[in-house]
């Protein structure tokens, strides 16, 4: 597959890249900051500056152009304030949704959170960034493109374990960035999670097995 994963710098970005080079596909990774180039080459990206912030629909279009799918793993980052989660978490997703509409990428994977669900209504930071990620989410399922949102819960930097807990609904709880992007990988590569909303947390079962449930599941739980 010929992937276009934006946000490429990204903690969770970094290892799908270096994922999806070792499975084989053809991976270009958007980025911001040029000096981040080196970094994407060495992890078996093909490094793209296209600012989500900045850049308009048709610049990232012929960006992504040929693409198989495209992947939203950008983020404002934790240090940002409430301007940036609307400018990169809802605006920059919803660019890149425009622009795989205009350069007919098929197939869109977002990299959400959980809680996006029933996002609150205050006015801290935290609260903001979940109702732009619910935003983003909406958009992405009211378009005309294959979809698949996968809504992790707390990222850790612990090891991934490959043993997750999958499903459309979850209780709260965290989840290393290795087995985000591994989840995330295994999406890019089965069809039957079009249309589908998945629930991320660390568990006890084989990410293929946790996956194979997911999908399988009654339809009726996407509710």
């Amino acid at each position: 597959m010929d992937i276009a994963v934006a946000g490429a710098h990204g903690q969770i970005a970094r290892r799908l890249v270096r994922l999806l080079a070792e499975r084989g596909d053809v991976v270009r990774g958007l980025i911001r900051n040029p000096a981040h180039a080196a970094d994407v080459r060495a992890d078996g990206g093909q490094p793209a500056v296209c600012d989500l912030e900045r850049s308009t629909v048709e610049e990232v279009a012929l960006t992504i152009e040929g693409a198989d799918a495209v992947v939203f793993a950008a983020g404002a980052g934790p240090g940002s304030g409430v301007e940036r989660k609307a400018t990169m978490d809802r605006d920059g997703a919803l660019l890149l949704l425009e622009a795989a509409i205009a350069a007919r990428v098929p197939e869109y994977v977002m990299i959400s959170a959980m809680g996006t669900e029933e996002p609150p209504e205050g006015d801290d930071v935290f609260s903001v960034y979940l109702r732009a990620k619910a935003d983003a989410d909406r958009g992405l399922m009211e378009s005309d493109r294959r979809w698949t949102i996968v809504r992790p819960g707390g990222l850790t930097d612990e090891p991934g374990t490959g043993r997750v807990a999958l499903a459309r609904h979850l209780p709260r709880g965290e989840v290393p960035r290795d087995d985000v992007a591994a989840v995330t990988a295994a999406i890019l590569h089965d069809h039957r999670t079009d249309g589908r909303i998945f629930t991320l947390t660390a568990g006890d079962r084989p990410i293929a097995d946790a996956l194979e449930a997911a999908i399988t599941a009654d339809p009726r739980d996407d509710g």
